[in-house]
């Protein structure tokens, strides 16, 4: 997990909260303090976290490790921040991002083809959290000489086929 600053703050006002609360139970200033210490992760993960995952998209990050990568891939969202501001593909070659990331799962479509291009490598990222969120992340690279050019995050629509 990437300890940001948005983190820190979130956990720190929750700690006052509980801290707070705790002094309503007992006067004893180390009594409040021992209460609000146990119960503050508690209450972060289980109580403030889960409601601002109704209301926002926030998420925790990872760093970007390519086993997790591959043998997870619903959660690739979560290091794909590390992955872009770490330049972690640039002017790689086909052979070296397909060692990092694995195998394209799909090719992007070429207009100038009018077919798919195995210079525009696909990735699912997963769905980010969220109760209103139906939007699946992707990660576009393409390349140009063998060696990535471009790097594009977009989403598209998660649809579900309907039984009949």
């Amino acid at each position: 997990m990437i300890i940001k600053p948005l983190f820190v703050i979130l956990v720190l006002v929750v700690f006052v909260l509980v801290w707070v609360f705790a002094n309503t139970i007992d006067k004893r200033k180390w009594v409040s303090f021992l209460i609000a210490i146990v119960l503050t992760p508690f209450a972060y993960y289980y109580i403030l976290y889960p409601v601002m995952n109704i209301f926002s998209s926030y998420h925790h990050e990872k760093y970007f490790e390519t086993t997790a990568w591959k043998e997870k891939p619903a959660f690739r969202y979560e290091m794909l921040e590390n992955l872009l501001q770490d330049s972690l593909l640039v002017k790689k070659s086909r052979q070296e991002v397909e060692l990092l990331l694995g195998p394209s799962e799909w090719f992007g479509w070429d207009d100038n083809l009018k077919a798919n291009s195995e210079a525009q490598w696909n990735y699912n990222l997963g769905v980010k959290p969220g109760v209103f969120n139906n939007m699946q992340e992707c990660l576009e690279i393409k390349f140009v000489d063998n060696n990535v050019n471009d790097i594009r995050q977009y989403q598209i629509e998660q649809t579900f086929e309907e039984k009949d």
